[in-house]
């Protein structure tokens, strides 16, 4: 009898003893897993997903090793265009992996541009069915990034990467979004500067917003590490719309430099319609810059196909 009771007082003990340790434990691993020191459980459905093997060692603690493997999976998928086993290779990945940016720019980027590009080549398919194919694939990868984005708010490139697809014209643009996925990225503090001027960019080309985007436009012409091409366009195009008055040749050699500076970045600068920047001032200041320069009529600028002189892109992935 005294052995039963010292087997239940024991028993009792590790009970207490147990309870103490998980209020002790509970509040610490919530806390870790809130500030990314400790990764969340891996979800049920994601262990039946990867197999029992891949299972067995995600729950020993060697998640990013499962997903580098299915990353070189995923590789093999984009190789025999296989797309939805690679978007659902993605989504496993990321949920092994969330605070991995490479995984979520990499998924994205397959989805919302090499689906979608292959969409387009479908001959097995009608025009209006590889078209929506298309679409769905930029959705898609938009999406990806979008979920990324909101799992990963202190790191840019993300948001960069979304603003780049939401820019890119020859995608679904929508300019408010891009200027609020730059923004986010630029915020961070830890973006390269390219970012803060593509959200002037994308903001200059924003019905209402016009005024906000010539304020950093200034602010960014200001740094002469900023004084790219596109930004000295874009600022000269709404310093016209803002001031109509203002003598547009005068205005272009003024944040050019020069004559022929301002004639050869402006003329490039009014062929690309399809990026849909602002051009309010830029063919009377071409038209008085040609006349200077004494360019011959066979060589004028209005003269050139009215299409962008690379791919969009490449030009937008450029810095």
């Amino acid at each position: 009898m005294k052995a039963y009771r010292k087997h239940v007082i024991l028993a009792l003990g590790l009970l207490a003893a147990g309870g103490l340790r998980m209020s002790w434990e509970a509040p610490l691993t919530r806390e870790f897993r809130s500030d990314g020191l400790l990764a969340k459980p891996v979800a049920t459905g994601t262990r039946e997903k990867i197999g029992q093997t891949s299972a067995a060692v995600a729950l020993g603690g060697l998640r990013t090793l499962v997903a580098t493997f299915l990353n070189l999976k995923a590789f093999s998928h984009f190789e025999a265009r296989e797309w939805g086993e690679l978007a659902e290779t993605y989504d496993l990945i990321v949920d092994l992996a969330p605070n991995t940016p490479y995984y979520w720019t990499t998924g994205g980027w397959h989805l919302a541009y090499n689906s979608a590009s292959d969409s387009l080549t479908r001959t097995d398919l009608p025009a209006l069915r590889r078209r929506e194919a298309w679409r769905d694939s930029i959705c898609r990868g938009r999406a990806f990034y979008e979920r990324g984005a909101r799992l990963n708010p202190g790191e840019p490139s993300i948001n960069a990467e979304l603003g780049t697809l939401l820019s890119n014209p020859n995608k679904l643009v929508d300019f408010p979004a891009a200027a609020a996925a730059y923004k986010a990225a630029a915020d961070t503090g830890k973006a390269l500067p390219y970012v803060r001027r593509r959200e002037c960019l994308a903001l200059a080309r924003i019905p209402g917003r016009e005024n906000e985007a010539l304020e950093m436009a200034r602010q960014l012409y200001a740094d002469p590490h900023n004084r790219i091409p596109v930004l000295c366009c874009v600022l000269f195009a709404m310093e016209c719309r803002a001031d109509p008055s203002k003598n547009p040749m005068k205005l272009a050699i003024s944040i050019f430099g020069d004559a022929r500076s301002a004639h050869d970045q402006l003329g490039d600068y009014w062929v690309r319609v399809r990026e849909r920047f602002p051009l309010d001032g830029v063919a009377s200041a071409l038209k008085n810059l040609e006349v200077i320069l004494l360019v011959p009529t066979d060589e004028s600028v209005f003269n050139r196909s009215l299409q962008p002189k690379e791919n969009p892109d490449d030009w937008f992935r450029g810095r």
